[in-house]
């Protein structure tokens, strides 16, 4: 279970999007982005970046998304410079999602959900993304890992990139991605019951699901062509494509409408603006906000 000061992390991503909305800044520390930021193609220039990021994220978004490829290209030091970005965030409030995009089973599996979630190790992020192509069962570990933590998995569900299509909607009615959605609805409603019967606070931590899904903005009506119900279970829905990717907020609305509060909306290029970064967050924050107004 959770632990005692901690609450889950479906109820503490409700607060942050409800404080601040539901942007996402990502930290992607490109060469091309150090190149523009003056920065150096090393873990001290992907540092230096992510610090950056999170000064300015901090009061205007609740959460950031590392994306730990682009800091683990640099080996250790640039692990280690993944662990102060998330450190720093953490010291200004802001939820860590890292992208890590981990997926094993066993043994393996328990051993990425202790680097990416137990509060001991020095990786350790407030959610997680992982990869369900070995069974959304084979996952087991890095749910009990996030339940006895009070943290939170975002799986692979229905993706945007070209090649996703052919292995995720393989199946048609009873496609690979209706399948890994249905598993997550049930991991889902297996934790809400579990924080139900042990949590103080047992409404809030139905706001949102512990485990959510990634849905590309840029899938259109896929979901619906598919069968899938995205609001089963509340899973909290990280949606990238938004920004430099060409996705508007109103494409977004329109693709994700029936489960805006779900919706969680991750951007990085168009936000690693060298002198504007705050500026440009707080524009993406109104331009989401505008979809309800």
């Amino acid at each position: 279970m959770a632990t005692d000061s901690v609450q889950p992390f479906g109820a503490r991503l409700a607060r942050a999007m409800e404080r601040y909305g539901k942007l996402c800044v990502g930290i992607d520390p490109h060469s091309s982005t150090l190149k523009d930021w003056g920065l150096a193609e090393s873990a001290d220039g992907a540092l230096a970046f992510g610090l950056a990021a999170v000064k300015s994220a901090a009061g205007r978004a609740g959460i950031i998304k590392p994306q730990v490829a682009l800091f683990e290209r640099f080996g250790s030091a640039g692990l280690a410079a993944l662990e102060k970005v998330q450190a720093e965030a953490k010291e200004h409030g802001i939820l860590v999602l890292a992208d890590a995009k981990r997926g094993d089973i066993g043994s393996t599996m328990a051993g990425y959900a202790q680097a990416w979630l137990d509060p001991s190790s020095p990786l350790a992020a407030d959610a997680v993304t992982v990869s369900p192509y070995l069974g959304v069962g084979a996952l087991g570990p890095v749910f009990e890992t996030a339940a006895e933590f009070g943290g939170g998995v975002f799986v692979l569900g229905l993706t945007s990139n070209p090649e996703g299509a052919r292995v995720q909607h393989a199946g048609g009615d009873d496609s690979a991605a209706l399948r890994v959605v249905n598993d997550v609805a049930e991991v889902n409603q297996r934790m809400s019951a579990h924080h139900a019967g042990s949590a103080p606070d047992a409404a809030a931590t139905a706001a949102l699901g512990d485990v959510g899904l990634v849905v590309g903005a840029t899938t259109g009506d896929a979901a619906r062509k598919l069968g899938i119900d995205l609001a089963a279970g509340k899973p909290p829905l990280l949606t990238p494509g938004y920004g430099a990717q060409g996705a508007t907020a109103s494409d977004l609305a329109a693709t994700f409408g029936d489960v805006w509060d779900q919706v969680v909306v991750p951007a990085s290029r168009s936000l690693a603006k060298p002198r504007t970064m705050e500026a440009a967050i707080e524009a993406a924050q109104e331009d989401l906000a505008s979809v309800n107004s």
